[in-house]
């Protein structure tokens, strides 16, 4: 064969060849794209089954969101929030057998385990303030009993769960005007509030709020006994908010019942180990129901007095001592449920003391406590566990 032939014979597979290995390029990138926008196709596919999917999701928790709620609802109507207040009576840390227990023991030197569990457990708990938390001034000269007391062991107070106090008494004038102003400087850092005594007429009768579960509960107290008109505020301050004439209470009470949900006015009135209440109290207590009042607490007769209605609404006429010495024979620590809908319950728990200790009555003692509060009030029902309720035509209401 000629060169020349063998040479373009040559040219010619070499040409053919160059052919095949384009073809299968071009045929491998082919492939690949195809293989790539399925893949693309099918990611586009998933993604929409995707965004479906969430949006039927989304869908179906907007539609049960609604019942949701109303079974929220529906259960906040089946369990309403409820405040409890307590009250205590008069309270006094200016002698032996306080000194003696809770330098030794604490607040447990003062209170049983239970007792005190029912304080510190209650939203609010008020008491009468029967001394001055003072190292300052002299005794008031005249005066058979005057009281005074450390301010560090304002403590107490703290550990006994008060919210409040109120010192519109016959005591927190004892060592003079200093000691009642170290009085309030000692329950501002305690972080306690004081009704019924002020260095103004405007602090004195000022109402106290304190608001819990989305309700306004005010307070206010003033004093049917001192021993001399000085100790009013309106004659020389700091002085005491009193109510021998009860036009400027009423007035108070009328003008708080705008601006809180429940009220409470502290009295302290009476006459010392009188079991009854006078006239002027009964009056008192009408007013303050009348103006606006829902709940009348007294103290200051050093003895349990008994409870009477009116217009629906009880005054507790005296709940007696509560700390208070070495020996108290019968006190109550009084209990208040407040609904959320305006429903009020009461509850008094018994106690009595021996050696400066506070404690509660059960079983037979306590009955026979239910048995004479019911005996010397005017129309209360007092049953086994110490619920009190208005009785009208001799029926429970």
């Amino acid at each position: 064969m000629k060169k020349s032939v063998r040479i373009t014979i040559y040219f010619l597979s070499v040409l053919t060849l160059a052919a095949l290995v384009l073809v299968a390029v071009f045929a491998k990138a082919d492939r690949t794209d195809s293989k790539k926008e399925t893949e693309r196709t099918e990611s586009s596919a998933a993604s929409n089954r995707e965004e479906e999917h969430d949006s039927q999701a989304t869908q179906t928790e907007s539609e049960q969101k609604p019942e949701t709620e109303s079974e929220s609802e529906s259960e906040t109507e089946k369990q309403p929030e409820q405040t409890t207040l307590a009250f205590g009576g008069d309270v006094l840390f200016a002698d032996w057998a306080f000194y003696g227990n809770y330098d030794a023991q604490g607040i447990n030197g003062l209170l049983s385990d239970e007792l005190l569990s029912a304080m510190q457990g209650a939203d609010i708990l008020m008491v009468n303030n029967e001394f001055a938390f003072s190292t300052r001034g002299t005794p008031a000269e005249d005066k058979q009993f005057t009281f005074r007391c450390d301010p560090k062991y304002v403590t107490a107070l703290n550990e006994m769960g008060v919210d409040l106090v109120s010192l519109a008494n016959n005591h927190s004038l004892d060592y003079g005007r200093e000691a009642l102003s170290d009085t309030f400087s000692t329950l501002d850092d305690a972080g306690i509030l004081y009704a019924g005594a002020g260095d103004s007429i405007e602090r004195a009768k000022e109402l106290q709020i304190i608001e819990k579960n989305g309700l306004k509960f005010g307070f206010l107290a003033a004093s049917r006994v001192i021993p001399v008109v000085e100790w009013d505020v309106r004659n020389a301050v700091p002085g005491l908010f009193t109510a021998y004439d009860d036009t400027m209470l009423v007035e108070e009470i009328a003008a708080a019942r705008e601006t809180c949900d429940f009220l409470t006015v502290y009295l302290h009135w009476g006459v010392e180990r009188d079991a009854y209440p006078q006239d002027y109290q009964t009056q008192i207590a009408a007013d303050c129901f009348a103006a606006g009042a829902d709940l009348v607490i007294g103290a200051h007769p050093h003895c349990l007095q008994g409870i009477e209605f009116m217009e629906g609404k009880p005054v507790f006429y005296s709940l007696g001592n509560y700390i208070f010495g070495s020996n108290i024979e019968k006190t109550a620590l009084l209990l208040v449920t407040v609904g959320a809908k305006g429903a009020v319950e009461y509850r008094m728990i018994p106690a009595c003391s021996t050696g400066g200790r506070t404690k509660e009555q059960t079983g037979a003692e306590a009955a026979a406590v239910y048995a004479y509060m019911q005996e010397i009030s005017v129309n209360a029902q007092i049953d086994s566990e110490g619920r009190i309720t208005e009785k009208i035509g001799g029926t429970e209401e």
